[in-house]
């Protein structure tokens, strides 16, 4: 065999290799680069990579959500069993969403866990939320509180405040024993002042004053009035 007709016989062996895509053959494995077209039902990808259509289902190792026009990273041992494995370039950088399909837990086995937000941090759950810990600490400038029934149970509530005003349509206070200790005291009451008790001691070190358009005391058994001076009248 000369070395012209060699050359003839590879040639069409080289054009063969020049026409072919960059993934490897039929049955072989792949790893592509492409960007998501589209995203079908069941949780399928359609990424275009090369001029191809891939479909491909999202690895589990993947938390980052793609969406349509991510570059993404596909592999896979053949066509028929592809994995977007990441995203490598997101199309709104200013926009990421960390998803999974079940449970999700971070933990740390020795050291803590912190989030932080250059702007703000919000919690938002469907059904409910649940802090556990033996300490809860909460530090602010400013807080505001909106619920709409609110159940406390504890053994022991503490509250130190330099002014505190409570504004509501009714106020209940049921305890067995209730201690009120201040400097001086000012109630006002529209309509009725009714106190039930089964005895009353009103006690002032100087005076002691009770007034009304018409004053009237009663009692059942005994009205007394004991001083060094009674004025009437």
């Amino acid at each position: 065999m000369t070395v012209a007709s060699l050359r003839t016989t590879q040639r069409p062996a080289a054009a063969a290799v020049e026409g072919a895509q960059p993934a490897a053959a039929p049955g072989g494995v792949v790893n592509a680069l492409g960007v998501v077209a589209s995203v079908l039902p069941g949780g399928i990808y359609s990424v275009e990579s090369d001029g191809r259509v891939l479909r491909c289902l999202r690895a589990a190792s993947c938390l980052l959500r793609p969406e349509i026009g991510d570059t993404v990273l596909v592999n896979g041992p053949d066509e028929r069993r592809l994995y977007l494995t990441a995203v490598a370039e997101q199309a709104q950088p200013g926009v990421a969403r960390v998803e999974v399909e079940g449970d999700l837990m971070l933990a740390s086995v020795r050291g803590a866990v912190s989030m932080e937000s250059a702007t703000q941090l919000n919690l938002r759950a469907r059904q409910g939320t649940t802090l556990r810990g033996p300490q809860l600490e909460i530090d602010a400038d400013e807080a505001r509180c909106r619920i709409g029934r609110l159940d406390y149970s504890g053994e022991e509530a503490r509250a130190t405040v330099f002014s505190m005003r409570v504004i509501g349509r009714v106020y209940e206070v049921v305890v067995d024993r209730l201690v009120q200790l201040s400097k001086s005291a000012f109630r006002m009451t529209e309509g009725i002042d009714q106190v039930q008790a089964g005895q009353i001691d009103y006690r002032a070190s100087e005076m002691t004053r009770l007034h009304g358009k018409n004053t009237v005391i009663t009692a059942r058994d005994l009205v007394k009035a004991d001083a060094k001076q009674i004025h009437m009248g």
